[in-house]
């Protein structure tokens, strides 16, 4: 959290003053303001780099359902209290009846976007995944839109079926995916895999997946998960990899961060508070001054998280299920329409995004 000793207004003024203006955000400086910026001014320069992109009052929002189709995985990552290793009591995987009728819930309940997350299971090749994707695809059509996997999910399948990053993406596609997340980035420093996930891949991997994955004509998202053991430094190292990436490509359509759910965990330790995630929202919405959309976490910060519209974020999704989480601690708050009149309370006028008309391919 910031010092409570605090350089001279007129210095730091200045200073925010020329980011604000369009003077992009270095490393240096964001551990300065890190420290010595009150609030206010980070809600001021986060609030200045939003509305290049954005009206001020405006947002929008998802309804959504992460399907865990499967909690059988071998990464072993120490903050993950959802997973079974292969043989374990209490491993699954749906069945397509299964993953169907949450979906079907999901368009009932008015939402049109599913996120599948499952992990690094041994047991599931590329072609189970490409005959799910194509089957959802089928039956559903133009009326739901789907994120398939996360990057570090398709790593792994890709490297189990010893296929290039552009073939397995290139399958992927062709199986009627259209969209594959940034999902298993966490914190994209080599320290904090080499910790945490050291079965995850590289930071280098993981961006090379990402490429292909655009390569392929897929499109990709970043994330990042703040709340573990993570520095400063790490964090800003993760912006400044994302901010590069985007720079190089282009294909990042949005940003989404969220916090650290300790319960039932071998890592453990505790959450994070609400005003440190909001202050890092703000952070992440002054550095990566290059992704139009950043979205603020309703799944780990429940309403809190609609306090960050006035930090940077634009958008935010009302999530129906998301065992992984879930498992971890956070709470599902399935009373939606009290949420939004959260976000109006706030002075935001909440749009509904429609990410299945918006992703369907011209005619």
């Amino acid at each position: 959290m910031p010092s409570s000793v605090l350089p001279p207004r007129a210095e730091t003024a200045e200073l925010l003053g020329r980011l604000a203006g369009g003077e992009r955000l270095q490393p240096e400086t964001a551990r300065r303001l890190w420290h010595e910026a009150h609030d206010a001014d980070w809600q001021a320069l986060a609030g200045a780099v939003r509305a290049r992109f954005h009206c001020p009052h405006d947002c929008t929002y998802l309804i959504m359902r992460i399907i865990n189709y499967t909690n059988v995985c071998v990464a072993q990552c120490d903050y993950c209290a959802f997973y079974k290793l292969p043989g374990e009591p209490g491993g699954y995987v749906l069945d397509r009846e299964a993953v169907f009728a949450k979906i079907d819930d999901l368009l009932a309940r008015g939402g049109d976007l599913a996120g599948f997350n499952g992990g690094f299971n041994p047991h599931l090749p590329l072609d189970y995944y490409c005959r799910l994707f194509a089957s959802i695809r089928e039956r559903y059509g133009e009326r739901l839109e789907f994120y398939a996997l996360t990057v570090a999910e398709f790593l792994y399948l890709a490297d189990r079926a010893r296929l290039s990053l552009d073939d397995a993406a290139v399958r992927l596609r062709d199986a009627g995916v259209r969209w594959v997340t940034g999902g298993g980035a966490e914190i994209l420093t080599e320290d904090f895999r080499a910790r945490h996930s050291r079965f995850k891949y590289r930071v280098a991997d993981f961006f090379d997946a990402q490429r292909a994955l655009l390569a392929a004509g897929l499109k990709t998202t970043a994330t990042m998960v703040i709340g573990f053991d993570e520095s400063l430094e790490e964090r800003i190292e993760h912006l400044e990899r994302v901010r590069q990436f985007q720079d190089e490509t282009g294909g990042l359509a949005s940003f989404l961060c969220w916090s650290y759910k300790p319960y039932n965990t071998v890592l453990g330790g505790s959450e994070i508070a609400a005003e440190e995630y909001l202050r890092h929202l703000a952070l992440c919405r002054a550095y990566l001054d290059n992704i139009p959309r950043l979205r603020t976490s309703v799944l780990t910060q429940n309403e809190r998280a609609l306090e960050g519209l006035a930090w940077g974020a634009d958008d935010f999704d009302l999530p129906l299920e998301d065992e992984v989480t879930e498992l971890a601690g956070a709470r599902i708050d399935t009373d939606l329409e009290r949420l939004l009149q959260r976000a109006r309370a706030l002075g935001f006028t909440p749009r509904y995004r429609h990410v299945a008309a918006a992703a369907a391919p011209a005619n």
